[in-house]
């Protein structure tokens, strides 16, 4: 039976882990501070994982953002940072019931735009945002000149 929860220390070693696969840039190490860092700031943060018992097999991150969020019309904005369900977990609605608890913070808070964005050629996780209920708004490309 999954069961969803807000995180806490005792999941950082599984959430990391699972942070590391979405984010592989970083090291474990690096994420399982970064994810600390979020438990520290509960207001800005919320942090769910889903357990199979106490095995952390997805999480999802969300942050409350004021600044300008492409594609919103609104401030503040509850915004999707990262979501990721552990192989052979998936496609059994644990993602959908993430965004859906992340979706009443944001609500609780205030928000009424829920925003995300992906890599404009990763095409599963462009499904994946439409599947649980998020319309495209805009695509944007970022330019920059050495100074």
């Amino acid at each position: 039976m999954i069961t969803f929860a807000q995180a806490t220390q005792a999941h950082l070693d599984g959430w990391a882990a699972l942070r590391g696969q979405l984010w592989d840039e970083e090291p474990v190490a690096a994420h399982r501070e970064e994810a600390a860092a979020q438990l520290a700031d509960p207001e800005r943060f919320l942090n769910l994982v889903a357990l199979a018992d106490a095995l952390v097999v997805g999480f999802a991150e969300a942050s409350i953002r004021h600044e300008y969020v492409n594609g919103c019309d609104t401030s503040p904005v509850v915004f999707l940072e990262g979501i990721l369900v552990a192989e052979g977990w998936r496609r059994q609605g644990l993602a959908k019931r993430l965004c859906a608890a992340i979706a009443d913070w944001g609500r609780s808070k205030g928000c009424s735009e829920f925003a995300s964005d992906a890599w404009h050629d990763d095409v599963e996780s462009h499904a994946f945002h439409t599947a649980v209920g998020f319309a495209e708004t805009e695509r944007v490309v970022y330019f920059r000149s050495q100074l």
